[in-house]
């Protein structure tokens, strides 16, 4: 109703007697002849019928334009609600299980610009080629696929914890294909982006439990492998056990505080991370307690990975490595 007001009160100055005097242009009898100019307090027109014709073609330009960014608008929150449903799709088909179901939905959205919809492609991507049944050859195309689709989330939205998260997530994956060189050289991308994650989300468990395997790889590394990283490296990538241990504790504890701004330091916000959120970090803590030779505590995370319940094939898998572990050395009371 505003706008069919705010025409009717643009065309409306071209109807009745505009007040003032009028100096015409193009008098009858004198074919082709105009008067050029506006003086002070005249209106210059030329045929009357011409003058309506292109108010009207005006007022209907104008017309147009409110209608464009109308549409334009209702085009944008139309989209904005069909991202929104796909990734509730989405996010319901992953906890589901439904690995191939989410991938089919999400690649027909592949093209999308939007960050949290590309972060899920990237993630499912990457689940597809860890499935046993999935051919090698297929497994490598869809690492280096979910890195792509990880690559442009961030792109979009680097303030995106996730985004960063699942980036990470897939440079380590590629490493597998690239050699030993690469894999160290991104080994300090990928530590900069999971401490990313957590910055932007003190509370996402999986990017803690990630900080602590990449603390884990690195204390493990083997020596001759580690001398190979320093002949490449000037200071290569380190860790300690302990270190791996503070993150999957992290990943692990109940509610904890933390500093909500380093301006404000005394501003405390209660953070909450998620005990048995999942089972390889159980597993984890086990093995690492095992690296530093304290099997009382090992046992009782290894117990709690082999009694966690079975979801996935990876859940199965490492029920079957903890009670493999747990068989491997008795516990001295």
């Amino acid at each position: 109703m505003a706008l069919v007001a705010r025409l009717w009160r643009f065309l409306h100055l071209g109807r009745g007697t505009v007040p003032g005097p009028r100096l015409l242009m193009g008098a009858p009898g004198s074919r082709g002849r105009c008067g050029l100019g506006r003086l002070p307090g005249f209106e210059v027109i030329g045929n009357p019928g011409t003058f309506k014709r292109g108010l009207l073609f005006s007022a209907l330009s104008y017309l147009g334009f409110e209608i464009y960014q109308v549409v334009s608008q209702a085009a944008v929150v139309h989209a904005t609600a069909k991202v929104e449903e796909i990734l509730e799709q989405a996010d319901y088909l992953y906890e589901s299980g439904d690995t191939e179901k989410l991938y089919q939905l999400l690649t027909s959205y592949k093209e999308s610009e939007d960050a949290e919809l590309l972060w899920r492609l990237a993630r499912a991507s990457r689940d597809i080629a860890q499935l046993s049944r999935t051919s090698e050859e297929e497994k490598k195309r869809l690492v280096y696929e979910a890195l792509e689709y990880a690559k442009r989330a961030l792109e979009k939205n680097e303030s995106s914890f996730a985004a960063h998260k699942w980036y990470a997530i897939c440079i380590s994956d590629v490493g597998d294909y690239e050699g030993f060189k690469v894999k160290i050289a991104n080994a300090y991308i990928i530590k900069e982006h999971f401490e990313k994650a957590i910055e932007l989300n003190p509370k996402d468990a999986t990017s803690i439990h990630l900080m602590g395997i990449w603390c884990y790889t690195f204390a493990e590394m083997p020596w001759y492998q580690r001398k190979i990283a320093k002949m490449l490296f000037a200071t290569p990538p380190s860790s300690t056990y302990e270190e791996a241990l503070s993150y999957f504790h992290r990943a692990e504890q109940g509610p904890t505080f933390g500093v909500i701004s380093s301006r404000w330091p005394f501003l405390m916000a209660q953070i909450w991370v998620d005990p048995n959120f999942y089972s390889k970090n159980l597993l984890l803590l086990g093995k690492t307690y095992l690296k530093i030779q304290n099997k009382k505590l090992a046992a009782f995370w290894l117990l709690k990975a082999r009694d966690y319940p079975a979801h996935t094939e990876e859940d199965k898998q490492i029920q079957t490595e903890a009670a493999q572990l747990l068989t491997s050395f008795s516990v001295k009371n």
